[in-house]
């Protein structure tokens, strides 16, 4: 708010008060409803796998356990938290893959990644709707997903037991092990990285992101959404937020 003052007598007095006008901002579809109920279904399931596989990682994780209903429970709910993923995450990829190919931009936005950590977004190539962390992202959790699924059937005994010899099933379990503690680390920088870039939550929350959010990191993606389809009111923010 702006106060003018009138001061032709040597004396200052409010003369009236301009309130100035609210700045719009351009906000860009970004996800569909099913996409983030996809996404959100998919992010329960790991969370559940997560705890019910911890507690029977460790014993001094077994607390965890009581999240559902005990030892037996837990080890009998299990498997079928792997199931639910893998159908959960095979639509997930079923909608994304294509966009996550990777090509030259991703490269160039590689060998810079000093300037992404240091925020210098000027330094960086126009990207398209993902960058090069965000694929390795997914087609990280794809490997890893898959392997998870597959050594887990190895060491579902209660319906895979005599078609895998106990070597095979060792062999199993420190694999979907290994799998699961990588898969968690990747899933920890990737709930970091939507909270460190300031406005990413919003596209997984309300399916929308900012036109200054899009224009400061996606600016191909940005170019050619604003081309192809209508964008909710006003001006570009293009203040990154």
């Amino acid at each position: 708010m702006t106060i003018h003052q009138d001061i032709r007598d040597g004396e200052s007095r409010p003369l009236r008060e301009v309130k100035p006008e609210p700045q719009k901002v351009l906000y860009v579809p970004r996800y569909t409803g099913l996409q983030r109920v996809n996404h959100w279904i998919t992010a329960i399931l790991f969370t559940l796998l997560t705890l019910s596989g911890l507690a029977m990682f460790t014993p001094y994780l077994f607390s965890l356990t009581g999240l559902f209903g005990g030892g037996q429970a837990t080890r009998a709910i299990h498997p079928w938290f792997g199931v639910a993923l893998m159908v959960s995450f095979a639509l997930l990829f079923l909608r994304f893959w294509r966009l996550n190919l990777p090509n030259r931009d991703d490269v160039e936005w590689s060998k810079r990644i000093g300037d992404v950590v240091t925020n210098r977004e000027d330094r960086l190539p126009e990207l398209g709707k993902y960058n090069a962390g965000q694929k390795g992202v997914f087609w990280g959790q794809t490997a890893l997903i898959s392997i998870m699924f597959v050594t887990g059937l190895v060491i579902w005994d209660q319906y895979f037991y005599p078609l895998t010899t106990i070597e095979t099933k060792r062999w199993a379990l420190l694999a979907h092990s290994l799998a699961a503690v990588i898969a968690i680390a990747i899933i920890v920088v990737h709930i970091y990285a939507g909270i460190w870039v300031r406005g990413t939550g919003r596209a997984m929350m309300r399916g929308t992101v900012t036109g200054g959010w899009a224009y400061r990191h996606h600016r191909k993606w940005f170019r050619q959404i604003v081309g192809e389809r209508p964008v909710k009111t006003g001006s570009i923010d293009k203040r990154g937020h």
